[in-house]
Formats: C-alpha cells, sequence, structure tokens
C-alpha cells in the first residue's frame, strides 16, 4: 500500500515540474522582449516630423476599376496640414487644409469651400479606403496609445515585434490596433485597426522603406478597408521632405480658392 501510495503522487509532481519549466521559459523570452513604449517611440521618430512636404501618387483600387491621382501636402506639426491635387484634370485644383480638428475643402467644380465635420469625417476620401479621420491623425502613437509586445514575427523577410496597442484617450478612430514593427529600422510593415468591439476596420501594410534624412521612412503603402470590395488603396510617396521650413501663409484659408 504504501509503495501504491509513492507511485500515484508521483504523477501530479512531475506534471507541475513540466508545467513550470515552460512557464519559466516563457517567462524568459517575455523578459528578452523590449518594451512597447520604446518601440513607439523608435517609430514616432521614425514617422513624425516638426515639419514635412510630400509628393504623393494615390491608386484607388475599387470594385468599378482603377483611378490614379496627384497631390502635394505640406504639415507643420500634428495641427496644420494642406494639400493640393494635381492629376487627373478631373480632380485638379481641389485642396484641402487642417487647421487643429477642422478641415475645409474646396472644390474646383462647385467652387465651392466646404467645412468636412461631424459624421462626414468618416467618409471616404476621393472614393479611397481611407477617411477623412484618416487623413486628420497625425499625432504621435505614445500620445494615442499604451503598448505591449506580444510576440515576434517574420515580415517580407524582416523579423519584426508584434506590438498591441490600446487607446489611452478617447478621441481616436481605432479603439486598438496590432502593429508589425521592424525590429531593426522601427517602421511597422503591417497594422491593423479595430473598432472597440474587437472587429477588424481596417488594415495597412508598407514596403519600401528608405532611409531619408537619418530616419526610416516607408515609400508605399496600401490602405484597406476590409469592410469594402477592390483591392484598397495604393500611395507611392514620389518625394519627401522632412523638418523643412514652411510658410505660415501656406495655411491660410484664402489659399483655398
Amino acid at each position: 500500500m504504501n509503495i501504491l501510495k509513492i507511485r500515484t503522487n508521483s504523477v501530479p509532481l512531475q506534471g507541475l515540474g513540466v508545467v513550470l519549466l515552460l512557464m519559466f521559459t516563457g517567462f524568459l523570452s517575455a523578459q528578452n522582449y523590449p518594451s512597447g513604449k520604446s518601440i513607439l517611440d523608435k517609430v514616432d521618430n521614425n514617422m513624425s516630423a516638426k515639419s514635412r512636404i510630400l509628393t504623393a501618387r494615390m491608386e484607388i483600387n475599387s470594385a468599378r476599376g482603377t483611378r490614379t491621382m496627384e497631390s502635394k501636402s505640406w504639415g507643420v506639426g500634428t495641427d496644420k496640414a494642406f494639400t493640393e491635387y494635381l492629376a487627373p484634370a478631373r480632380e485638379k485644383g481641389t485642396k484641402m487644409l487642417k487647421l487643429d480638428n477642422q478641415l475645409w475643402i474646396y472644390s474646383p467644380t462647385t467652387d465651392r469651400v466646404i467645412q468636412i465635420s461631424g459624421h462626414m469625417l468618416r467618409q471616404s476620401v476621393m472614393g479611397s479606403d481611407m477617411s477623412y479621420e484618416d487623413m486628420m491623425t497625425d499625432r504621435p502613437l505614445l500620445e494615442q496609445y499604451k503598448a505591449e509586445v506580444t510576440g515576434e514575427e517574420t515580415v517580407d523577410g524582416h523579423k519584426c515585434w508584434v506590438v498591441n496597442l490600446t487607446a489611452i484617450v478617447s478621441d481616436v478612430n481605432y479603439a486598438s490596433q496590432k502593429m508589425w514593427v521592424d525590429a531593426e529600422r522601427f517602421v511597422p510593415l503591417r497594422v491593423e485597426m479595430f473598432a472597440k468591439g474587437g472587429k477588424l476596420l481596417k488594415r495597412i501594410t508598407f514596403s519600401e522603406v528608405k532611409k531619408i534624412q537619418n530616419r526610416w521612412y516607408p515609400m508605399s503603402f496600401v490602405y484597406k478597408d476590409v469592410l469594402k470590395d477592390g483591392k484598397g488603396t495604393k500611395m507611392l510617396i514620389v518625394d519627401v521632405q522632412m523638418d523643412v521650413s514652411i510658410p505660415a501663409s501656406v495655411f491660410n484659408k484664402s489659399n483655398l480658392k
């Protein structure tokens, strides 16, 4: 009876040892991850700038077909941005001005300036997969989210940290995000954005990462609204200048017409 009792007790003790070993191994592995805050800080340093001038080509791939537009944008901080569409002829001369949390659009077709606000901010920009809200959001990630590194994966041959972002302020477009951040260059290569209830809303994939003025910056990305048909909207950055001097007069409402 004593021998049987000893053998019976030995089984759970061995199982417990295996469980503890796995837990300890996982603990050690997690300790090797960088902090989410440090990763977002490096991402912000790459992606954000005091000022920027961008020339871009936008390819909208919808269920109806493909359209290509060209634009040039000027921005200072997170509060001022001015965009002018250069092509095609139908959209040429369309302009957008953002000042703080206000947005105005001028259409040469109607020769009118319209303020976009409220629910209109969720509408598509030029039929693309991006909303006006998406275009207006340029705050550093650290000001909007807390971050937790949950693992590592490979994206397009690059080791990436998998980072879960949870909103810390109420005025964000997406309650949470999942981001795959290049572990060497600290730029996002893939981002998924979710509603408050956890539903996936949009996905972005970044590519053609280049060194621009001592920072890594993706020159191409595909923005996909998963609730819409089509292949998404591709943005190609033709030219980018960071931390350059931009006259304050660029952001006057009089420039809309």
